[in-house]
């Protein structure tokens, strides 16, 4: 299938295949455990987890959205986002690895054709990590950094930058989302090996340090037809891609903040061993604190729970109420597990108290990663977006 059907010079062993939801909960876990280890040392020198991410391809967690007809298990969005959640609470940069590689898969089960799907699909479940290339965005963006499209025959050619090339440093393949002359949206899965396609790694963000974001420049790529998802309008019409992409990133706001209370909980537990007179675990404000970082946390797991349902229903039954009901509730969950990942972060050095803010103990990285991620999509944002749903009847139109 032309491009679709082009390897990759590196030879990778097949996965494992993942037979059922509790497996892949099992796998993620004892990932996670082995990923915990080193993340304050690979934050802090900045060392790209390149045999994480390989152990990652080999687990089967990469295949475990595909759809049943395709051999995957058809795990639901709930289950999707835990996992993510999961890894989060490990290393939230490995986490964002797998939650760019579901968003693209999200949008190859929407837009692609029969052959693209069982192309693709196979790859994920062999192992292969998909990256995502996006158009330029916000304040402080010029001309060079915007991707531009000039049709060609029955294909476009495209130049220009992106920075906000998600995981492309450690992808297999990239998906490409770029605007057209009449501001349409053009989708393709290219390897990232293809003509014309340089990957910079120039990640210098303060927090999600080695998440394999970087800059992509493409200077005169072909995207032919058979790296164009040909049901690329789907992805305009409706908001199921961007909830699957939106439920799993606050998934990874979740994982940081069950991570901070959980660093919380053992400084404390760690000062209380060595002053037995004034034991911290037995201060009430101390207690009571814990106890309402702890609560949210489990709130917002139960929203993450329910917009993952709604997703699904969207996903089985694609009406314009099913997928508004899934984008409204995908904004919630959202919305406050970007919240409490602040506000477990902050906890955590209100709990700890001044000897927790030492710089080899490292701890700020909990608040870098937490500030870092939740500035993605702005809280602000989805108050008034789903404000303007209830108030004014104003539809979602590519997701919220």
């Amino acid at each position: 299938m032309g491009t679709v059907s082009q390897l990759h010079e590196r030879v990778r062993p097949p996965a494992h295949r993942i037979q059922s939801e509790e497996e892949a909960l099992e796998i993620a876990r004892s990932m996670a455990s082995d990923f915990a280890a080193q993340a304050s040392d690979r934050d802090i020198n900045r060392i790209l987890p390149y045999d994480e991410i390989e152990q990652l391809s080999q687990s089967g967690l990469l295949g475990i959205s595909v759809p049943s007809e395709h051999g995957g298990i058809d795990i639901s969005n709930s289950v999707l986002t835990e996992v993510v959640a999961i890894l989060a609470e490990a290393d939230p940069s490995i986490a964002q690895i797998p939650q760019t590689h579901f968003h693209v898969l999200e949008a190859v089960r929407l837009g692609g054709n029969d052959e693209q799907k069982a192309a693709f699909f196979a790859r994920a479940i062999a192992g292969d990590r998909f990256g995502g290339v996006f158009p330029a965005t916000g304040p402080g963006v010029s001309d060079q950094d915007n991707l531009r499209l000039k049709k060609d025959g029955p294909g476009y050619r495209l130049n220009g930058r992106s920075i906000q090339s998600a995981s492309v440093v450690f992808c297999d393949w990239m998906a490409v989302f770029a605007p057209d002359d009449q501001k349409k949206i053009i989708a393709a899965v290219i390897p990232r090996t293809m003509e014309g396609v340089q990957i910079i790694d120039d990640w210098d963000g303060f927090g999600q340090r080695t998440s394999g974001n970087g800059t992509t420049i493409l200077h005169d790529v072909y995207l032919n037809a058979d790296t164009l998802l040909v049901h690329h309008e789907k992805l305009e019409q409706n908001a199921i891609v961007d909830s699957v992409s939106q439920l799993t990133h606050a998934g990874i706001n979740l994982g940081i903040a069950r991570s901070a209370l959980a660093a919380a909980m053992e400084f404390v537990r760690a000062h209380a061993a060595t002053d037995t007179d004034n034991r911290p675990t037995d201060d009430p404000l101390i207690i009571t604190r814990i106890g309402e970082v702890a609560i949210r946390i489990e709130a917002a797991t139960a929203m993450i729970e329910r917009a993952g349902s709604k997703i699904d229903a969207a996903q089985i039954n694609l009406t314009e109420d099913h997928v508004i009901d899934a984008a409204l509730s995908v904004a919630a969950a959202q919305t406050i597990t970007a919240e409490i990942a602040m506000e477990a972060t902050n906890a955590l050095f209100e709990l700890a108290g001044a000897s927790s803010a030492r710089i080899g103990l490292n701890l700020d990285r909990h608040w870098r990663n937490a500030r870092m991620h939740t500035l993605q999509d702005p809280a602000g944002r989805k108050y008034s977006l789903v404000g303007n749903y209830h108030l004014n009847s104003v539809k979602p139109t590519g997701g919220l």
